[in-house]
């Protein structure tokens, strides 16, 4: 799959199998559990993070989070963040 596919949509990204998306409730984070090490999310992170299911393409992530942030800049930042927690090895 090229960038540009990406950039369309036509990915629909999941989890990698060996990571596990957790919320921390008493410091109020959402945390991405790798086999050894914990990544903390900041702001929606997880919110977008959730949205991964494999089902939801690219173009459908942004849809649901520009339906509930109307006013964020959903369309401009999500993909990238996407790519990179691609490049990371943390989403398939």
């Amino acid at each position: 799959m090229t960038t540009h596919d990406v950039v369309r949509g036509l990915w629909r990204p999941e989890l990698a199998r060996s990571v596990v998306l957790r919320h921390d409730r008493v410091r109020g984070v959402d945390l991405l559990v790798l086999p050894e090490r914990v990544v903390v999310l900041r702001g929606a992170a997880g919110s977008i993070v959730a949205l991964c299911d494999g089902e939801r393409d690219v173009d459908g992530i942004v849809a649901e989070l520009a339906r509930r942030h109307p006013d964020a800049p959903v369309a401009a930042e999500v993909p990238p963040f996407l790519r990179q927690l691609r490049s990371e090895g943390w989403l398939r």
